[in-house]
């Protein structure tokens, strides 16, 4: 009889430790140390039976898995995998001292009832021109919302060349669903006419939909209505630019612009170009913020008071004209950043094969699609530019680059102008004497 190598696998006991338990709580170290053990008695007769220095290792990783800071040397300034935009430090601080007990509901001068998200509109006014605004918790739910307030088993009117999928599989016509509006499609996918939806607004159509092309951008032979002439037909004009750019930059669509031109509603995101935490910002005529306001649906998506804090915060820092991270990577100049990353490189220990070079990066987060955004990266070829990724994935702090040609790339875009230049430096020589070392 062939004994069962599974028998090997140690005690659930054995794996925790008064350490772990310290630090994740008797129940998860538990919970989590079965999890492990379970896997690798899957994988025994295959891959054999993990020595118990390596399923404490693998326990120790897998109760690490939280929400926890990363330095982003992917040269994507607005990366949805890492939270897209970082906040600023009076953002931080905002959040931070509205963690407690905070006016959220309460006129504090009167002692009477408050509009939640007073201060939010009151910022959203004096940089848009906007009558009235509005924050849930992204912008998928203020489209909902809107649609819904606005158009719930009405006609809208959409061009089939905006008609597009965002992120997460989410599409326009599957929120138009959500809403209990209806879909009209007028146009072609290249080119869509204002005659197209002054046709169909002799349907009955409550509402046009005006759709910011994210994450792709159309070239070529095509045609689509402004914002301004959309804006005298009868129908409500509802725009969704998404990215929430304020003023006008590098061609996106600005939010002021969008009022000025007459859209009824522009729902945008908060935590895009504008620099700020997840929320879905709707501004626009007050009658119709209102609608919105008014509808049960708002409750079920307002956003908390950490993030209106933060949001009153980096509306301020707009108004002050101060740079949002997002703003200080985007307009960081090249050279600053070369001269970091030679800095960088000339920290390597020797032989070490590491260059620096010109690359292509990206705003990111749907923002600007299409363009490409100069940058300068430390590229390292040796050791295995793998194994020195993983190690770093795994480091404290975790760093998160990219593979390119057989080469490990951390760009110094989305590093250096958030101070994490010498964090970044101290995470790669750890890394790599970790994989010098096997």
């Amino acid at each position: 009889m062939i004994d069962d190598p599974r028998r090997s696998l140690p005690a659930i006991d054995r794996l925790v430790t008064d350490e772990l338990v310290a630090s994740w709580g008797a129940a998860r170290v538990t919970h989590d140390a079965r999890a492990v053990v379970a896997e690798a008695r899957a994988r025994a007769l295959d891959e054999g039976v993990p020595t118990i220095e390596a399923l404490r290792a693998r326990l120790a990783e897998r109760l690490r898995v939280r929400v926890e800071p990363v330095i982003n040397a992917t040269g994507v300034v607005l990366h949805t995998n890492l939270g897209r935009a970082p906040w600023s430090a009076s953002a931080i601080e905002a959040a931070r001292e509205a963690s407690g007990y905070a006016l959220t509901e309460l006129d504090g001068d009167t002692g009477k009832r408050g509009g939640r998200g007073a201060g939010v509109e009151d910022r959203l006014r004096a940089l848009t021109g906007a009558e009235a605004g509005l924050v849930v918790n992204n912008c998928a739910a203020a489209m909902i919302l809107a649609l819904a307030a606005l158009a719930k088993g009405e006609r809208v009117i959409v061009s089939r060349g905006q008609l597009v999928e965002i992120g997460g599989g989410f599409r326009i016509p599957e929120i138009l669903e959500a809403s209990g509006a209806e879909l009209v499609e007028v146009g072609t996918t290249n080119r869509t006419r204002l005659s197209d939806f002054v046709g169909a607004q002799g349907d009955g159509a409550r509402a046009i939909l005006w759709v910011h092309a994210s994450n792709f951008r159309q070239i070529g032979f095509t045609a689509m209505p402004t914002l301004r002439e959309l804006a005298q037909l009868e129908p409500l004009l509802i725009a969704d630019l998404g990215s929430g750019a304020l003023t006008p930059f590098e061609g996106e669509p600005s939010v002021a612009e969008a009022i000025e031109a007459g859209a009824d509603l522009v729902c945008f995101s908060g935590d895009k170009l504008l620099g700020g935490p997840q929320a879905g910002i709707a501004i626009g005529r007050r009658e119709v913020v209102d609608r919105l306001r008014r509808h049960p649906l708002a409750r079920a998506l307002r956003a908390d008071k950490v993030t209106l804090a933060a949001l009153e915060a980096t509306l301020d820092d707009w108004l002050r004209d101060e740079a949002v991270p997002v703003r200080a990577m985007i307009e960081a100049p090249i050279e600053r950043l070369r001269a970091t990353a030679e800095r960088w490189r000339s920290a390597l220990p020797e032989g070490v094969d590491a260059t620096v070079v010109d690359v292509e990066g990206a705003i990111g987060g749907g923002s600007m699609p299409g363009q490409r955004w100069p940058s300068v990266a430390l590229a390292i070829r040796s050791p295995s530019p793998m194994a020195l990724h993983a190690a770093l994935r795994r480091g404290a702090p975790r760093v998160i680059g990219r593979i390119k040609e057989e080469a490990l790339l951390l760009d110094a875009r989305t590093v250096e102008p958030l101070g994490a230049s010498e964090a970044l430096l101290d995470a790669l020589l750890g890394a790599l004497a970790a994989v010098a070392d096997g």
